[in-house]
């Protein structure tokens, strides 16, 4: 009852609704892009503005009721910028107004805050996150990109990972992750609980689960589209951070006055040095069901660390450069002593994931753009599994997996007029992919091995054309010629966007996609069983290229204090694979093709009353598969199913505090029913006829900022965060494992969620 009665408590907000015009407000010395952030928020506007012309800008304005115009009044008086009011609601900054600001960008929103400030959607359907201008979210200190994105209708994480998300039904290796044009393979760090990605370097995320622009290929379900900051810095910026897990520290140097800057970031793990009461429930989460779990040796070691460094350059305003290097590694070293049998057993796991990108924009006229890029990422994965006896190795299995992908790819973007624009690019990739099981002692292959590159060529085009007394609508159509398999594969995309009354939008995308890489699992030879996903290229044959057909529908509603969100949508995959382990199909150890269905509803509602914030989000998935060979050519649930998910919050901004608390409450899992004989574990009902219990956790966080002198620019925050307040355990897996031999019998390994989990942040900036 407990649990219904503050569930109710955060809905009450949605009942309200406020008609003043003007409103009470105030900023004890605010940064201006905060100060934007709550008008808009407040009177329902949307801002226009260049960074630089606001950066390191603050501002105090006493509490009193003020119109906007009132309001934008004494914010030209304090800092000497313009201001211009268009159409009632889009409101243009700026040092002069002679360099008026485009419209185009503004023009594309449809809702902005849309769980919180910092995140925006757009007309196209996708969504635009600003790390930098995010507010609070629950369970989180930091604005981390993924955890999120995890927090939008129609996007879960069962297992409770960083990078292991479903989008509509969709596998975690559809996603699509991009920084900087660069694409990233790396699951994250502590075996993807913490983000790969720094969020304190990222400037702007897009993320797009339907309708995606023509120019992104390669993944089915989402394109995670991140950059870092690409703006002129004028002054030295630095950051330093320390939460329960890491450090990290970022900074901006200008090198040519207004032409060219470079900012670098570093972050690392300590608790190789000290464990704290936030990585423990982590640990335990991850390294359960493993052997390390059980240890008691303290002389294992685990760390992590990314940097990232970037150069912009602008040689003059038309044109504009940037390079940029990542690079994510992990380590884990465990080392277990069996004196019984006196045998010593070695873990050695090291993922990393070291990217490049470089890019040239220039604008050749007012109406002509062109954008290039180049990339390289190299990802790699390499387990062993190391026996010692007697002071001699005895055994060395092995696991590899690595990753070449390198492209370069051009774009010409031209303005045909006020209304319309076409767009043009081509793509060229090369992606090699091998991963080997392999026995390093005698020398023979345990499982299977494989090395295959695949060439891509792509051409691709887009039309688009905004009318608002009629409607928008986007046209693309990309098309795919892989070399080595000797195959072309259309793709072709649609956005349709219409007002149809002054609050009330309709929207319709559909979309074919292609996908020639992505994961399996392997489970059976795996001792450590925590990276049990490798990934491989299609071959055309018994790994073929997947397929996507997505079309979607819906209204958006959005008043002065409250927006509604709901779009249903239906997805038909064709030459997904599955690979049988011998024990659920024991003639049957290969590759299966199958096909899968999905239909889903996302529904999002938001409101704000008297400076709360409430949201709430519901998504319904039904998922079905079928494959030759498998559950005797049955339709089975898809083990992405989550039938029902609900999502809700509600936060408050008091003066320099902010508070926000969530609830998360979904159906369990899909999973395969055992029975257990004398021998063995047999599986006569069929694949996935089972449903884990009902999934639900509390989350907490509340952050206050700071500013330690009014003579210089030191400013800080200190955060607390704790996930799952009430401590449930929560049942997210329940999977089957063999072990090296496979006349071993089959072991049930049951998974739980993160118990209570507190987190401490502070962090300064100058």
């Amino acid at each position: 009852m407990r649990l219904i009665y503050i569930f109710v408590l955060m809905l009450l907000p949605l009942s309200a609704f406020s008609q003043e015009e003007a409103f009470y407000i105030e900023f004890k010395d605010e940064v201006l892009t905060n100060v934007f952030i709550t008008i808009e928020d407040t009177y329902d506007v949307l801002f226009s503005y260049k960074d630089h012309d606001v950066s390191d800008k603050r501002i105090s304005l006493k509490k009193e009721k003020r119109t906007l115009r009132e309001v934008l009044e004494a914010i030209t008086e304090l800092t000497k910028l313009n201001y211009k009011i268009l159409n009632n609601r889009y409101v243009i900054i700026n040092e002069s107004l002679e360099k008026e600001t485009d419209l185009n960008e503004l023009d594309k929103v449809i809702v902005k805050s849309y769980l919180t400030k910092g995140i925006v959607k757009n007309r196209n359907g996708s969504y635009k996150l600003y790390p930098s201008k995010l507010g609070i979210l629950p369970g989180l200190t930091e604005s981390d990109v993924l955890e999120s994105i995890q927090l939008l209708p129609g996007v879960l994480s069962p297992n409770e990972t960083a990078s292991g998300f479903f989008v509509r039904g969709g596998a975690s290796d559809q996603n699509r992750l991009i920084w900087d044009g660069i694409n990233i393979y790396h699951k994250g760090h502590l075996f993807g609980m913490i983000s790969p990605l720094n969020p304190n370097v990222t400037s702007e995320i897009k993320f797009i689960n339907k309708g995606s622009h023509a120019r992104y290929g390669e993944r089915l379900s989402s394109v995670i589209d991140m950059s870092s900051n690409s703006d002129i810095s004028k002054n030295i910026k630095a950051e330093l951070g320390f939460n329960g897990i890491n450090g990290d520290a970022l900074i901006e140097v200008p090198v040519i006055k207004d032409k060219m800057n470079i900012q670098a970031s570093f972050r690392r793990s300590y608790v190789d040095v000290l464990e704290t009461f936030t990585f423990n429930p982590l640990a335990d989460k991850v390294f359960e069901s493993t052997k390390i779990n059980k240890s008691e040796n303290d002389n294992n070691e685990f760390s992590f660390l990314d940097y990232n460094v970037k150069l912009n350059y602008k040689p003059n305003k038309n044109n504009s450069l940037y390079a940029s290097v990542i690079s994510i590694d992990n380590q884990l070293d465990y080392v277990q002593n069996d004196t019984e049998t006196n045998r010593l057993f070695n873990d050695k796991l090291v993922t990393s994931n070291i990217g490049y990108g470089v890019g040239w924009k220039t604008d050749w006229n007012d109406n002509i753009t062109q954008n290039t890029t180049a990339f390289l990422s190299d990802y790699k994965l390499n387990y062993n599994f190391i026996t010692i006896e007697n002071n001699e190795q005895v055994s060395d299995f092995e696991k590899r997996n690595t990753i070449y992908d390198s492209g370069i790819s051009s774009e010409v973007t031209i303005n045909t007029s006020k209304a319309s624009a076409i767009a043009f690019g081509y793509q060229y990739t090369l992606k090699d992919v091998s991963y080997a099981f392999l026995n390093r002692t005698n020398l023979s292959f345990v499982l299977d091995t494989e090395d295959r590159t695949i060439q891509s060529h792509s051409v691709y085009g887009s039309y688009d054309y905004k009318n608002p007394k009629l409607f928008d609508v986007s046209i693309g159509f990309r098309s795919t010629y892989f070399k080595e398999l000797e195959a072309v594969r259309l793709e072709p995309r649609l956005v349709f966007y219409r007002s149809l009354f002054e609050n009330l939008k309709f929207q319709a995308t559909a979309e074919i996609k292609n996908q020639i890489i992505s994961e399996i699992d392997e489970t059976i030879l795996s001792d450590l069983s925590l990276e049990n996903r490798v990934w491989r290229l299609a071959d055309g044959n018994e790994f073929p290229i997947i397929n996507s057909q997505h079309v979607s529908g819906g209204f958006i509603y959005t008043g002065k204090d409250v927006s509604i969100d709901i779009d249903a949508y239906h997805k038909r995959l064709k030459n997904i694979t599955a690979l049988s382990l011998g024990f659920l199909n024991p003639d049957n150890s290969n590759f299966n093709i199958g096909k899968q269905n999905v239909f889903g509803v996302d529904v999002f509602m938001r409101k704000r009353f008297n400076g709360f914030n409430s949201w709430l989000s519901y998504s319904y998935n039904r998922s079905k598969s079928i494959f030759e060979n498998l559950n005797d050519s049955n339709e089975f649930t898809s083990k992405s199913n989550i039938s029902h998910a609900i999502s809700t919050a509600l936060s408050y901004q008091l003066k320099r505090f902010q508070f926000a608390l969530g609830w998360k409450w979904q159906t369990g899992k899909p999973y395969t029913i055992a029975q257990d004989n004398s021998d063995n574990l047999e599986f006569n009902n069929g694949i996935n006829t089972g449903e884990l219990p009902i999934y639900h956790r509390m989350d907490f966080s509340s952050i206050y900022n700071f500013k330690i002198s009014k003579r210089n620019r030191l400013r800080g925050k200190v955060g607390l965060s704790i996930r799952n307040i009430y401590n449930r355990k929560n049942l997210i897996s329940r999977e089957y494992r063999g072990n090296n031999s496979l006349d071993d019998p089959i072991e049930l390994i049951e998974k739980y969620s993160i118990g209570i989990t507190p987190n401490l942040m502070v962090r300064l900036y100058w």
